[in-house]
């Protein structure tokens, strides 16, 4: 299970660390730094902690199978509707109602604290290797 849901954290990502670091050089180039929160949050929650999760279920072993998948989901549709909601609520580019949105970056970012307290509790449900 940790092999399956690694391997997908880490290709989840990737692709964040593609947009951050596009919408990164869009800023530079265009001289324009509005969406610099943003790009931050892409790149350190969508990139940096997702990877970083990743990378932990490849090394461990989880006593609780089903917390892998449960944390991954919630650590994956935290990022994604944290970053969106930031930037529908920074742009609103398709004109929807402002408490919408707000809903939208609030599940996210609630999602994704949840997914980072789970991910705590993981972290002691690692099975011991004996030497």
């Amino acid at each position: 299970m940790e092999q399956i849901w690694s391997l997908r954290l880490i290709r989840f990502a990737a692709v964040f660390g593609i947009i951050g670091t596009y919408l990164g050089s869009h800023m530079a180039g265009a001289m324009d730094y509005a969406l610099k929160p943003i790009h931050a949050h892409i790149l350190l929650v969508g990139w940096l902690s997702v990877f970083a999760w990743g990378i932990f279920y490849k090394v461990y072993t989880v006593k609780y199978k089903k917390m892998v998948a449960v944390h991954s989901l919630f650590g994956m549709a935290g990022a994604l509707g944290l970053t969106l909601g930031m930037w529908m609520y920074n742009l609103n580019p398709f004109q929807l109602n402002e408490t919408l949105i707000t809903v939208f970056f609030i599940v996210g970012g609630t999602l994704l604290l949840l997914a980072f307290l789970l991910f705590a509790v993981v972290t002691f449900m690692v099975e011991r290797k004996t030497v």
